[in-house]
């Protein structure tokens, strides 16, 4: 049931004095686009009244097919108080895309998810959790407001406080801005890297959780850029220090309201669900990866040296591990997916996670579970790691779309439409990149 009706929004909007209205909606890549409206347009809006040219948006229509319409969310409409009010306050909508037959357009990433979800629904489950940890840098800004890459803002490392830590209270207003939003931030500290920072909000059902960090990533930038620095999502931006990335802590809930990866009766207190959809999840790690880690940066972190995992393997301790189970049991028991990055689509990442899960779930013998590592495999060379039979972790985004090619589970939770565009955007991408001549080309060969 929506939390707000039509009249609900249009009577907040009146007494709220909102002068703009953003109705959102996700491109294939995760880009947040909008179309802004008068709030004399708003209850067009409501009744799904506003079109836009989806040829114009990447990974959209084509020319003939580029009438779709906008049909907002009402659970997701916020006011949006952290931006400049020089012309009045602004509320957001999150939006679905249509077709012009009334029908769901079938490369809209938030419809995907909520198809999958259907999916999960229809076996049996009421819910899937999903709660985020998403990292970022902060960098200075030139006069240009462009980055400063060769000067850190501080010298900080995991948790430091003040003095060391140079940007707390930016992070405290972050945090702010969220709990305005409705966000129940949990916490909020200094990461690994100078200049590195975490901000953490309570899981929530996929759709939420999806939709939440596209809201965060706009609400980082726009604190940190009033502040005068310049926040990154790049999994990678520094050479030799931490990458960011995105953990998912994933569970999935029955129809009684039980967490069904909990087994207080097995001896890891796991159950046998949750590790057939560990293994699910592993089997189609290496065609995963061009989901969860989309970008040809993303492979810079996925790398030996640091706490970013590089082997599909899952362990209730090991953090060099793909997936990780946190020590907490009960309705808290969760899957840590851990080499998911922000650059992924967070629709299109939990709808393809989610569905290698599900398939594990459905369609593994108890004796093709996957067995959990104790080792630290940082510390094993790779032969030995090959000889465990595990695999690793495509190290580059070319891998992963091989890999991602074969992957007709993925092709299936995507549908050919976004399938297909993906492809297309990620080959030219590649192309594009290996042609280029590097700097450490230069410095080794010339």
């Amino acid at each position: 049931m929506a939390k707000y009706s039509k009249q609900d929004i249009l009577n907040i909007a009146k007494k709220q004095n909102v002068q703009y209205v953003r109705l959102q909606f996700s491109d294939i890549l995760g880009t947040n686009k909008a179309v802004e409206i008068p709030v004399a347009k708003l209850k067009d809006a409501l009744e799904d009244k506003i079109s836009f040219d989806g040829s114009s948006v990447e990974g959209f229509a084509r020319i003939k097919e580029a009438d779709m319409y906008l049909s907002p969310d009402r659970n997701t409409w916020l006011i949006l108080d952290f931006e400049d009010l020089k012309y009045g306050k602004v509320a957001r909508l999150i939006c679905d895309v249509y077709q012009t037959n009334g029908k769901p357009y079938p490369g809209d990433p938030r419809y995907i998810l909520k198809k999958t979800l259907r999916k999960m629904r229809e076996m049996g489950y009421s819910s899937l959790n999903v709660g985020f940890e998403p990292e970022f840098y902060l960098f200075k800004m030139d006069e240009e407001g462009k980055p400063i890459l060769d000067q850190m803002i501080d010298k900080a490392s995991y948790f430091d406080l003040s003095p060391m830590d140079g940007a707390e209270y930016v992070r405290r207003d972050i945090a702010l801005a969220l709990e305005h939003l409705g966000f129940e931030v949990q916490t909020n500290h200094h990461e690994v890297g100078p200049g590195q920072n975490e901000i953490n909000f309570k899981y929530d059902d996929a759709l939420i959780t999806a939709d939440r960090i596209q809201t965060l990533k706009q609400v980082v930038k726009i604190i940190a850029g009033k502040h005068g620095y310049y926040a990154t999502f790049m999994p990678k931006p520094i050479e030799g220090l931490p990458g960011s990335g995105m953990h998912a802590n994933m569970s999935l809930v029955d129809l009684e309201g039980n967490n069904v990866f909990c087994d207080e009766n097995s001896k890891d207190g796991l159950s046998l669900a949750c590790k057939k959809w560990i293994s699910g999840i592993l089997n189609h790690a290496r065609g995963l990866a061009f989901i969860t880690n989309p970008v040809i940066n993303s492979y810079k972190r996925l790398v030996a040296g640091f706490e970013a995992p590089i082997y599909a393997t899952w362990s209730q301790a090991n953090r060099s591990s793909m997936i990780r189970i946190p020590a907490q049991r009960g309705n808290a028991t969760r899957t840590e997916i851990r080499n998911v990055d922000c650059m992924a689509n967070p629709y299109l990442a939990i709808a393809c996670l989610l569905n290698a899960g599900l398939d594990g779930i459905k369609n593994l013998n108890d004796d093709e579970i996957i067995p959990s590592i104790s080792e630290n495999l940082f510390e094993l060379t790779l032969d030995e790691v090959m000889k465990m039979g595990i695999k690793r972790i495509p190290s580059n985004l070319y891998d992963a779309m091989k890999e991602f090619k074969k992957d007709m589970l993925l092709k299936h939770t995507l549908g050919d439409q976004i399938f297909d565009k993906l492809l297309y955007i990620k080959e030219k991408v590649w192309k594009e990149y290996s042609i280029i001549v590097t700097q450490f080309e230069l410095k080794r060969y010339l």
